[in-house]
């Protein structure tokens, strides 16, 4: 979303020093926007505001020019996969959600697996720990997936494909290079 910056100069010199204020809410574009618009107006800053502007104008620099690790986003597009396959999976066997509150638990674990993918895809790296004590839970259930193998394959399969997905995900989430991350996170 971008600020419009005339409308931003429409505004009195009072309104945009509530946009400049330490505690103001606003966007730092719109900070930005009213900071310039206030000098040009011929407004004098002291030294202690023009520090919290500049400060305001490097983060905003390096935000634009932050992009994320590819792993960050195959991995999540990974994880969007095997909720897909989830979906598929709930098509094949939809007799077992013969009752609401089968079918809301499936709802909700489609939903888990798709909001998870949207965490990684966000390039948060502390994440990938709670993905893997997740794997590690998900994998007690290995000997379910096997004899859900020999009593249907195709769902079988699917489970069997879904642990693929999310332990390749995760295989790439801890491949991304430490100076990768330590970029990340200054």
């Amino acid at each position: 979303m971008s600020v419009n910056k005339k409308l931003l100069e429409a505004k009195s010199n009072q309104e945009l020093e509530e946009y400049i204020k330490p505690e103001s809410k606003f966007v730092p574009e719109a900070k930005l926007y009213a900071y310039e618009i206030l000098k040009a107006r011929g407004r004098e800053f002291s030294d202690e505001e023009t520090a919290r502007i500049v400060l305001l104008i490097e983060e905003e620099n390096t935000r634009k020019n932050f992009t994320l690790h590819h792993n960050y986003k195959k991995s999540a597009e990974l994880i969007y996969l095997a909720a897909v396959l989830g979906i598929g999976n709930m098509i094949w066997k939809y007799e077992t959600l013969d009752s609401g509150r089968k079918f809301f638990t499936a709802l909700l674990t489609l939903a888990f697996l798709f909001g998870l993918g949207y965490v990684v895809s966000r390039g948060i790296e502390w994440f990938k720990f709670i993905l893997l004590v997740l794997l590690a839970f998900g994998l007690l259930g290995f000997p379910l997936m096997v004899s859900e193998f020999v009593n249907d394959p195709v769902v079988g399969v699917i489970y069997i494909a879904q642990t693929v997905l999310q332990v390749w995900s995760l295989i790439l989430l801890f491949k991304i290079p430490e100076a990768v991350r330590t970029q990340q996170t200054d």
